[in-house]
């Protein structure tokens, strides 16, 4: 099978070195990748936002399947142009990629289809902002409607703080606090089926202690051992099939990636968002565990050929990722920062690394390129030996004014 993957993340990384493991695929591309596909995939340059550069590559390649990786190449229309020319894609449509590209659009699906969620209001004005914090109170949430790299999302006491999100944002859903610990679940879809991943939870919070801005995600682990049993079951007959059922209902069938962020509150599990591709960093620890291989079920998603009776194998023990961010990020990252320790934190066993945000200069030094630069994921029995595993990896890599977070999945190894 020839695939071809579009993004340039970590999460594209991971799902590039899940593929390669697979022995079903024989030819893997990645447009544009990073040094780390590089190594296991053949990158092509390109903006995966270019809907006609995408349909052009695809074109050539003639792949047998493209999994698109970021949101903003799903919103922009390439699954859409990639299905005219005959390609089978993992990864929805425009309109049914609206369930990620506007949080208004996603609470009105959830609305129709009877998914709990927090209450909300959307908001345009100062009037409808002010009425709106006042009705929810503090603790408040404002999300700004449109795409905003996981970086949209302002949960603060301070009501002028609140305010000042939403006149900068514009269209904003203020909504109800929602307390407990929240989840990830990934769910397969084909547009009328829907198969669950593994349950992950991610840090969204810049440091320790979840202090400081919200980010796109500064670690992740799965599973988790203390998820109430029977909760896969209960997303996915309350969440996942009601809203699948619904955007087909509506002409628009999801094929693809659904992610679920959920809350487990007090009142009960609630979604606190839907994305409409893999999670990151969720994907990079989700993707090590699995071991039914992936482009299979990919293909599946593609061609409405899901089985809804699909068990799918997971490897024993458990998984840590740890980003490395590069100096003030989320802020305004710096760039261009040289890498070094890559080859100390791979040998250490059970480790590896996956490429977020580097690139290669001229010379061929890998410097830093965005604001997540790296993924060191650990591997081990437990989530104790994982997170040990990743730490000691991580501790193997020096990038100058580089920070990150030594929390992941600390409480959940104690527990």
């Amino acid at each position: 099978m020839r695939i071809l993957v579009l993004g340039s993340g970590g999460r594209e990384h991971a799902i590039t070195r899940a593929l390669h493991r697979d022995p079903a695929v024989t030819d893997l591309h990645a447009a544009p990748g990073n040094p780390g596909t590089l190594q296991i995939a053949e990158n092509h340059a390109l903006d995966p936002t270019d809907v006609a550069a995408v349909t052009e590559l695809a074109g050539r390649l003639r792949p047998d399947l493209v999994v698109v990786g970021p949101e903003a190449p799903l919103i922009a229309g390439v699954g859409d142009a990639l299905r005219r020319a005959g390609i089978a894609v993992f990864g929805p449509d425009a309109a049914a990629a609206r369930i990620e590209g506007s949080k208004a659009f996603a609470k009105e699906v959830m609305r129709a289809a009877g998914v709990p969620t927090a209450d909300s209001r959307v908001c345009q004005t100062p009037e409808e902002v002010a009425a709106a914090l006042e009705l929810f109170g503090p603790p408040y949430v404002v999300k700004d409607d449109g795409l905003a790299a996981g970086k949209g999302v302002v949960v603060t006491e301070d009501r002028e703080q609140a305010a000042r999100h939403a006149a900068a944002c514009g269209r904003v859903v203020i909504e109800e606090f929602l307390d407990g610990p929240e989840v990830s679940l990934f769910a397969l879809s084909d547009g009328t089926n829907a198969v669950p991943l593994l349950p992950a939870q991610d840090f969204k919070r810049a440091h320790d202690g979840d202090q400081g801005p919200n980010t796109g995600g500064m670690g992740a682990y799965a599973p988790l051992p203390w998820a109430p049993p029977g909760l896969v079951d209960e997303v996915m007959t309350t969440i996942v099939q009601p809203t699948v059922d619904e955007l087909r209902r509506r002409g628009t069938p999801y094929a693809g990636l659904l992610y679920a962020g959920l809350a487990l509150t007090s009142k009960g599990v609630r979604v606190v968002e839907f994305n409409a591709r893999f999670g990151d960093p969720e994907t990079q620890v989700v993707l090590d565990r699995l071991e039914t291989p992936p482009a299979g079920l990919l293909h599946a998603c593609a061609t409405g050929a899901l089985d809804p009776k699909t068990a799918l194998q997971w490897r024993p023990g458990a998984a840590v990722t740890v980003v490395i961010a590069a100096e003030n990020y989320p802020a305004s990252p710096v760039k261009g920062d040289v890498i070094t320790g890559l080859e100390e934190a791979a040998a250490v066993p059970g480790a590896y690394v996956l490429h977020a945000g580097t690139r290669l200069t001229d010379e061929g030094t890998l410097v830093t390129a965005g604001g997540r630069v790296l993924n060191v994921v650990g591997t081990g029995p437990d989530l104790t030996a994982a997170r040990t595993t990743a730490y000691q990896a991580v501790s193997k890599i020096t990038i100058r004014g580089s920070h990150h977070r030594t929390d992941i999945a600390l409480k959940a190894s104690q527990a």
